[in-house]
């Protein structure tokens, strides 16, 4: 039986889900083959904070203040940042936290060593989101730490709401990724602003 890419893209999502953390980012990258491992990327702390690196991808990132940050093994190149009062379902003690969260944020980095446009990332987002029982959805072009980029902002029935952050890189495409819980959007979405200004993209 041949099965069609939205099928597809819906297989891929129950797959992650059972695996245990339902990467908000990563539905859509999920779709994509990526080129990269869980050790392309270093974790270190210093006086200034954490810090995780890829020198792979030429990117760096900086935690928000007494944040966790932890890589995802099962999901090539992707690694989460959560705030340390994070709660939310769990498939086990040990799993991590999966949204919709009900206390807490939550960060989400990722990268597919591919090259696309905005249109194109769009199609992928839209095709990817089908089956999650979205609610709403909305597509922005920003400027952000003196590279644009583009933001989507959506809510679904199985994510809640979140707020994602693409940006191209040469053959490099970049994915950050905001969810909170209810009542703590304010606080959550500002420390998502203030990390992409400290992001770098070499």
């Amino acid at each position: 039986m041949k099965v069609n890419k939205k099928n597809k893209n819906i297989i891929l999502i129950g797959l992650i889900l059972i695996l245990g953390f339902s990467g908000v980012c990563f539905f859509y990258l999920s779709a994509r083959e990526i080129k990269g491992s869980a050790d392309d990327y270093f974790i270190f702390e210093n006086d200034q904070g954490i810090f995780v690196e890829n020198k792979k991808a030429g990117l760096k990132i900086k935690a928000p203040k007494d944040w966790e940050v932890e890589k995802i093994e099962f999901l090539e190149g992707s690694v989460v940042l959560y705030s340390k009062d994070i709660e939310g379902r769990r498939q086990s003690e040990n799993e991590m936290v999966e949204p919709p969260l009900t206390k807490g944020c939550g960060i989400e980095t990722a990268v597919v060593y591919k090259k696309m446009n905005f249109d194109e990332i769009k199609q992928e987002i839209q095709d990817s989101h089908f089956g999650l029982g979205v609610i709403s959805e909305e597509f922005e072009v920003i400027e952000t730490n003196n590279k644009q980029a583009l933001k989507n902002t959506f809510n679904t029935q199985v994510l809640g709401n979140a707020i994602a952050v693409y940006f191209t890189n040469k053959n490099t495409l970049y994915s950050f990724c905001v969810y909170w819980a209810p009542n703590e959007k304010q606080r959550c979405v500002q420390e998502f602003n203030k990390f992409l200004t400290q992001i770098i993209i070499e």
